[in-house]
């Protein structure tokens, strides 16, 4: 299946798009990982959850954690949160 990768993790993967396989998120990290070593402990902390910035969009739609099934012909997205900056009021 399809994987968006946003660009702070195309280091990488050296693309924005990639493909993998798993019938869940979980195993579909993992395959990610064997193929792009590093990417996983980015998108998933140690408590195996994903982090708190990152949100993960299955077919448009954003997945509450890694036991969320997959089909082979779903689109996955993982968007990370854009923060810094100053305040307006500075």
């Amino acid at each position: 299946m399809p994987i968006h990768i946003p660009t702070p993790l195309r280091s990488y993967t050296n693309a924005s798009q990639v493909e993998a396989n798993g019938a869940t998120l979980a195993e579909m990290f993992a395959d990610l990982e064997r193929r792009y070593p590093g990417i996983r402990f980015r998108v998933i902390n140690e408590q195996n959850q994903i982090r708190e910035h990152i949100k993960i969009f299955v077919n448009q739609t954003i997945a509450p954690n890694l036991d969320t099934q997959l089909a082979p012909n779903d689109r996955v997205q993982i968007v990370m949160a854009i923060s810094g900056g100053r305040p307006s009021s500075c």
